[in-house]
């Protein structure tokens, strides 16, 4: 009966060993993730920060291209505003005569389409 008690004793010990074995590695399993993810975490800020400072240099260079393209629209539109303006007043009288003339040459005539009806 010792032999098999001392038997039994040694499983014990060994399954209780194989525990602490089979714990240590999903520490060790838990531990390499989470450092794993915190590398990945660094990397992916270093990039984002990277493409920050690459879309910053990109916008400064083609805001003032912006700018100065923008300044000559508003220049541009600012004179075809007032080339309008002049137009309009040169030729205000003569629209106004126009439309008055037309307005008033009427000749009334019956529409083609109605048939004159016979009593």
């Amino acid at each position: 009966m010792a032999a098999n008690s001392q038997g039994i004793q040694t499983l014990l010990e060994a399954e209780k060993e194989a525990a602490k074995v089979v714990q240590k590695a999903r520490q060790y399993r838990v531990q390499k993730l989470k450092d794993a993810r915190s590398e990945a975490a660094k990397e992916i800020e270093a990039y984002r920060a990277q493409k920050e400072e690459e879309f910053k240099k990109f916008e400064k260079d083609h805001t003032s291209q912006t700018s100065s393209s923008q300044s000559s629209i508003d220049s541009s539109t600012t004179t075809q505003l007032s080339d309008l303006d002049k137009a309009v007043e040169k030729n205000k009288g003569d629209v106004i005569k126009k439309i008055v003339d037309r307005v008033l040459q009427s000749e009334p005539k019956l529409h083609q389409n109605l048939k004159k009806l016979e009593a």
